[in-house]
């Protein structure tokens, strides 16, 4: 993915589910890849009025949404599609397939994170 995908998907996905869900009054977060840190990303923000997040450069990474990815591609491993949507279906059916304990001992295990964070003064930590 490039600048210009992921504008695209900011653009015509996020920003009007934002507005019609949200409204205006909300910080947007995202980590420092350098396709979301681009003059171009920070310039489709200030026209959007969309407030980001200050991100540490360094930081490690807290967002539990990012162990759903492992275990979706844990649960798709070696699965095979032919074409996109053969692909999406496949994404989508395994999602489903995640029992919410999963998602509960995630969001359940933030304060342990967070501390260890601390702990480590913003350095690297177990998770």
């Amino acid at each position: 993915m490039d600048r210009f995908q992921y504008e695209d998907i900011l653009e015509n996905t996020m920003r009007l589910w934002a507005l019609r869900n949200v409204g205006r009054a909300y910080v947007f977060q995202q980590d420092n890849d350098p396709k979301h840190t681009s003059l171009h990303m920070r310039n489709w923000f200030h026209r959007r009025r969309v407030d980001v997040l200050d991100w540490p450069s360094q930081s490690p990474d807290l967002n539990p949404i990012e162990h759903l990815w492992e275990e979706l591609e844990r649960r798709l491993k070696g699965v095979r599609a032919t074409n996109v949507d053969q692909k999406f279906a496949q994404l989508e059916a395994a999602w489903k397939t995640i029992p919410l304990s999963i998602v509960d001992t995630l969001l359940g295990s933030m304060p342990r994170r967070c501390q260890a964070v601390i702990d480590a003064k913003g350095f690297a930590t177990k998770y």
